[in-house]
């Protein structure tokens, strides 16, 4: 196949030794432009007509530059050569080249979003496919490490099934209490858990926590976060699909009710009652199998406590994991909250490895709060992590180009097509002094973020004020659509104010995406710098 690429001349160099070991027949034509980005399809045509006139006939598809603006139907018509956006990353070239038998290349969508949309697609599809294979999923469930609770298959052969806790449950509104659950779901939960308050006894709220959540949470297992006995047996009244926890100290008042309502229920190598909570790993599996063999007939979870970093020992409790569950398939807990809440660091990448280390220890159950903003999303985290974790798995890959990732505040490739002398010769200028402040005839805008349960759901809101009254309200999911507006209705004057006004209505948006709180006037992110010595 003989393929003409359309570049441009501060990229040609960079795309040549790209493509030289190409498996196609490939030509790198350089058009009239310093930016291969800045073409049109008009230019293109021109490009092609007046240096290939006498080869038409002989190009079998034209690759233009993935960031071009338009799309490419114009060029394919005027010049009867499929023609398609290649990559927006030239480096990326050769693995187009590479897959232009396996794919189907866009007129409008960049060739490596393309590809990074079907391994997307590919990956979901694997997970799909197996979750709903129920002839094997039967057979798997006959294994000593898998159970099922409520309608849910959890054990070490299944994805590891996130458990997101509603913590405080019972000082909530309904309505706050809706929302929460709402979130959960809708970040990928795939159980959702009522926690109760330590020391306390609120039984009688308890059904009604239970009916309030139940249409929310569909099919998923509901479950409730206690020690206190009275608490648990009502809840196991009232339809509870799983119990957080049994424990030396309480089993013998609740583990006969569970075992008759075939209720499972997660096991603590703890005597809460008279304040034993072992230390080391042979004490932890040593108090686990003692607590099995009391409450023999219990489907079970064990929980061998996973400890913060540097608070007991985080090592020890994961060899107390490794240790287990070379004794015992059963499915194992981990409760990934107990280090990302006590870490002052961003959630995404610790939950991350903390689910590979879960996934390389056999876990099951990933359990997690996000009552700090350091933390939150880190359902959604962990949601991912897991599909990531069980592709790797039964690819026998590590957790790399599985079409599903947690890179989100980083790049996971770094652009080789940034053209470092581009800039040569060219005049710059610095700032000498800042603008004098003159307010905007037009008026003022305040501008916040409505966070929703999903990004989808949560808006920009922008209020415009006349002489400190606010006069008109303006919505939208983009900064885009909110300074469009704000153009259209000639609410800005000044050039410093709608410079402004872009700056302040992108920084919402990153917000909104990334979860951080906007607040206006004020710096999304910390300077790294400020933190060196």
């Amino acid at each position: 196949m003989k393929v003409l690429i359309i570049t441009g001349d501060l990229a040609y160099p960079l795309i040549k030794s790209v493509v030289e070991d190409a498996n196609e027949d490939v030509i790198v034509h350089v058009a009239d432009t310093q930016v291969a980005a800045f073409l049109t399809p008009n230019m293109i045509i021109k490009e092609v007509k007046t240096y290939f006139s006498d080869q038409l006939d002989e190009i079998d598809l034209i690759l233009v530059p993935g960031l071009i603006k338009k799309g490419t139907k114009e060029i394919t018509k005027e010049l009867g050569i499929p023609t398609f956006k290649g990559s927006t990353d030239g480096a990326d070239l050769a693995m187009v080249l590479n897959l232009l038998e396996n794919i189907q290349l866009s007129e409008d969508k960049p060739a490596d979003k393309l590809i990074e949309e079907e391994k997307r697609k590919e990956a979901f599809k694997i997970i799909e496919d197996f979750e709903n294979d129920t002839e094997n999923i039967e057979k798997l469930l006959k294994k000593p490490n898998n159970i099922m609770i409520g309608k849910l298959p959890v054990g070490e052969d299944f994805p590891m099934r996130v458990l997101a806790e509603i913590a405080n449950a019972p000082f909530l509104s309904k309505e706050a209490l809706i929302n929460k659950c709402q979130y959960f779901v809708d970040c990928g939960a795939d159980m959702i858990d009522i926690g109760m308050a330590a020391g306390e006894d609120f039984s009688d709220k308890i059904p009604d926590l239970i009916n309030t959540l139940r249409p929310i949470v569909g099919d998923r297992p509901l479950s409730i976060d206690t020690l206190n006995a009275d608490e648990i047996k009502v809840a196991a009244e009232n339809g509870i699909d799983f119990v957080l926890s049994l424990d030396l100290g309480n089993q013998s008042k609740v583990a006969p009710l569970l075992k008759e309502k075939g209720i499972p229920a997660v096991l603590l190598p703890t005597n809460f009652t008279e304040g034993i909570s072992p230390k080391t790993p042979e004490e932890r599996v040593e108090a686990m199998h003692q607590l099995i063999e009391d409450t023999d007939g219990l489907k079970y979870v064990a929980d061998l406590i996973l400890d913060p970093v540097n608070s007991a020992s985080i090592v020890e409790s994961i060899i107390a994991c490794r240790d287990f569950h070379k004794e015992n398939k059963a499915p194992m807990f981990f409760g990934v909250g107990n280090v990302t809440e006590l870490m002052d660091a961003d959630s995404g990448g610790v939950n991350v490895l903390l689910a590979g280390i879960g996934m390389e220890l056999g876990v099951s159950i990933l359990f997690t709060p996000e009552e700090s903003g350091k933390t939150r999303g880190s359902v959604y985290e962990l949601s991912t992590a897991s599909k990531m974790m069980f592709l790797a798995k039964h690819r026998k890959s590590i957790p790399k180009d599985l079409g599903i990732n947690l890179v989100a505040f980083k790049d996971k490739h770094k652009r080789s097509d940034i053209i470092e002398n581009e800039l040569d010769g060219i005049p710059q200028v610095k700032i000498t002094e800042p603008l004098k402040f003159i307010r905007d005839k037009a008026g003022s805008f305040r501008i916040n973020v409505d966070y929703g349960t999903t990004v989808s759901d949560s808006r920009i809101i922008a209020t415009h004020f006349k002489k400190n009254n606010a006069d008109l309200v303006i919505v939208g999911k983009t900064a885009k659509e909110i300074y469009e507006e704000i153009i259209k209705k000639e609410l800005v004057t000044r050039m410093e104010h709608a410079a402004y006004l872009g700056s302040e209505l992108q920084k919402a948006e990153i917000a909104m995406i990334t979860g951080k709180e906007y607040v206006q006037d004020f710096e999304l992110f910390k300077n790294p710098d400020q933190f060196k010595n």
